[in-house]
């Protein structure tokens, strides 16, 4: 008995000898992390100081704060940034869905200011302002070395001030200037019509107002046709659609979709994922859906494209989108400034990150660039009507068809004729149409 007490102990001993051999080494090197951060913040309050008191001009000491917060943050991601007092209220005004502004959605590439998306009908927009172009210089002054907080500031001016902004595009030779009038943003979330027996529903940004408009604006095509049985299909048009608010993009998922899985969201620790499945309802009721989307459709728009996608809901139509796959988290700080922070990358249904990849469309459709002409510069030929029987003087009439076939002959090639403008005007548009119209000619699956 004593020699089972004395190897009791002598276990008990060497377990004492073992977990402080192994936890000694690591409590070293986390008191030494510890060590280093207190010493590298001892460091910073020194600069900090120095530069207080013997910098050549008198400094803000605010100021001085607020950009090594800045700098800390913009040193994580793109998509990570402070935001003062103003930009923070700025930032909620602007998801209630009216702001002042060019209206484009930018981030920062290589030093230069890069366009995510122009908004629809904003200064931006009608100036030719296109996804992908490069912004080098406001007012002449180059942005290069610029964060792009300071670089968003120069952009920035009184409601009706010009601004002329530097741009560099894809397929031209030299950087050219674009000259803006700023204006007030006032964003219209959502823009429904009927284009034939297809539901064209424009989607351009993710804020508050975002699901309820769709929603009308759907149910108003759905009673202006006649019934959901008149129409042929849903074109959701997400091309140059930046994102927004995540809550809205799982709604809109969420509206098309009557079970499943809409998107996760995986942090640093696993148990704080999220998962957003659908319920049921389908504002659709069943039709075809085509979703459109481009190198400006971003985030939220990306969630859309990529759960209805997952879910065979949709044929995604288009060319790759942005890639922004990651989620920020918006946290109010005292004094009332903010930081968005990155805190999670987000999967769509079936568990693929479109980080930096984006969403790879179903059916690749470029959208062709119109050249401009003038009426001397255009080709004859395209201008010439085509001469045709009906145009003979003393020809015969068609004694075959009665005036009310022959009205519906012609209204059908008024719609034919249309669908033909349409694709010169939008050609990715018409694209997802012709698709609709084809799985309507189909039938019904049985």
């Amino acid at each position: 008995m004593k020699k089972f007490v004395m190897a009791a102990l002598g276990g008990t001993l060497a377990g004492v000898i073992a977990s402080t051999q192994v936890a000694g080494p690591l409590l070293a090197q986390e008191n030494a992390r510890n060590s280093t951060v207190y010493e590298q913040l001892d460091l910073f309050g020194d600069i900090f100081e120095r530069i207080r008191v013997q910098y050549v001009e008198e400094v803000d000491e605010s100021e001085l704060i607020e950009a090594a917060i800045g700098g800390m943050l913009a040193s994580l991601d793109p998509h990570s940034s402070y935001l003062s007092p103003d930009d923070a209220a700025q930032m909620r005004v602007q998801t209630r869905g009216e702001f002042g502004g060019l209206g484009i959605e930018v981030t920062q590439e290589e030093g230069f200011v890069k366009v995510v998306s122009p908004i629809d009908g904003t200064p931006a927009d009608e100036a030719g302002i296109e996804a992908g172009d490069f912004i080098t210089h406001v007012d002449s002054e180059s942005v290069l070395g610029l964060s792009l907080d300071e670089a968003v500031d120069l952009m920035r001016g009184p409601v009706g001030s010009e601004i002329v902004i530097t741009v560099v595009r894809e397929g031209e030779d030299e950087p050219f200037d674009v000259s803006i009038i700023r204006d007030t943003i006032k964003l219209t979330a959502v823009r429904a019509r009927t284009e034939g027996k297809t539901a064209v529903v424009r989607v351009t940004t993710f804020n508050d107002q975002t699901y309820p408009n769709l929603q009308s604006g759907l149910e108003e095509q759905i009673e202006e046709a006649g019934g959901i049985e008149n129409l042929n299909g849903i074109v959701l048009d997400l091309r140059n659609n930046p994102g927004g608010l995540l809550t809205q993009a799982i709604k809109v998922s969420d509206g098309f979709l009557n079970s499943g899985e809409i998107v996760s969201t995986r942090g640093r620790n696993p148990e704080d994922g999220e998962r957003f499945n659908a319920t049921d309802g389908d504002l659709a009721q069943g039709l075809p859906m085509v979703v459109l989307i481009n190198g400006g459709s971003a985030s939220a728009s990306e969630i859309v494209a990529g759960a209805l996608q997952d879910h065979r809901r949709a044929i995604v139509v288009g060319t790759k989108s942005f890639g922004k796959g990651s989620v920020q988290t918006v946290m109010p700080l005292r004094g009332d400034g903010a930081m968005r922070l990155t805190t999670a990358r987000y999967y769509t249904p079936s568990g693929r990150s479109i980080q930096a990849l984006g969403v790879s469309p179903d059916i690749v459709v470029e959208q062709p660039r119109r050249a401009d002409t003038t009426e001397e510069g255009e080709d004859a030929t395209s201008k010439r009507r085509t001469r045709s029987e009906a145009d003979l003087r003393g020809r015969l009439n068609n004694d075959s068809l009665s005036e009310d076939e022959i009205r519906q002959i012609e209204e059908d090639r008024a719609k034919a004729e249309a669908a033909a403008k349409l694709r010169e005007d939008d050609y990715q548009l018409a694209y997802a149409i012709d698709i609709l119209k084809g799985l309507s000619a189909l039938g019904p699956k049985e």
